[in-house]
């Protein structure tokens, strides 16, 4: 009797361990379990979702542009011209609103993991610098770029 008991607490561990089946592999969780990104075209930061004013709200416009003279002139032209960095001319019709705020706010990480941007990188062959951009003063450049495109039409 104590054999048999015995017997039943080894199998009850070899059961409990699983065993020592040597055929066990470890295999790959189902594609459905993977997360996979998707390229939504909103880039990759906290900007999930922009609303947008209609009419543009022209105080914003003005800062966006106070901001543009300051941080972004330097690499970046009103019009379709490539200095450092991309011409703006057109940006909103190539850009969604988030893509572009994500940009400003969140440069490194952009270029680290949004295919859109490494594909820039690749193109003008120098990093943005992160020029340490609040959300809000992203907000008023966005509004911005928006009227520059306004303003780039209708020449």
């Amino acid at each position: 009797m104590k054999k048999l008991i015995g017997l039943f607490s080894i199998l009850g561990l070899l059961v409990a361990c699983g065993g020592s089946d040597a055929t066990k592999t470890t295999s790959e969780p189902p594609k459905s379990m993977i997360e996979t990104k998707v390229d939504d075209g909103k880039g990759v930061g906290e900007i999930k979702e922009v609303k947008l004013n209609n009419p543009l709200d022209q105080d914003m416009v003005k800062r966006g542009e106070s901001i543009y003279d300051m941080k972004c002139s330097a690499c970046h032209k009103l019009t379709a011209q490539r200095v450092v960095g991309p011409g703006w001319a057109g940006l909103t019709d190539k850009r969604k609103p988030e893509w572009i705020m994500n940009m400003i706010t969140n440069v490194n990480v952009m270029l680290e993991e949004d295919p859109t941007a490494q594909k820039l990188l690749e193109e003008c062959l120098t990093r943005m610098p992160n020029q340490n951009v609040s959300i809000g003063d992203a907000r008023d450049i966005l509004e911005f770029i928006y009227q520059n495109d306004i303003d780039q039409k209708s020449k």
